[in-house]
């Protein structure tokens, strides 16, 4: 390894990097909550993505759950870590 080398490689590894985990992270963080929304429809009788004329409790808390999980994977996934 030659000086220009080595000084390159130590001024990159110097320099602070900002990791964000993307899209694709995102994106399965988001498959995951839509699992365990369709597990908590399938626990609770009721298939997911089907309209009903009301929605009974239970699926109201399934709905909130899942929004709580995609607004976690919003964080996780999307904010920059040094």
């Amino acid at each position: 390894m030659n000086f220009k080398s080595l000084a390159l490689l130590l001024t990159a590894t110097a320099i602070p990097q900002v990791v964000v985990a993307g899209p694709l992270a995102y994106a399965i963080c988001q498959t995951g909550c839509n699992g365990l929304a369709v597990a908590c429809y399938a626990g609770a009788g009721f298939t997911f993505g089907v309209a009903l004329p009301a929605a009974p409790p239970v699926l109201l808390a399934c709905n909130a759950a899942l929004g709580g999980c995609m607004a976690a994977c919003a964080v996780v996934a999307l904010t920059p870590t040094p």
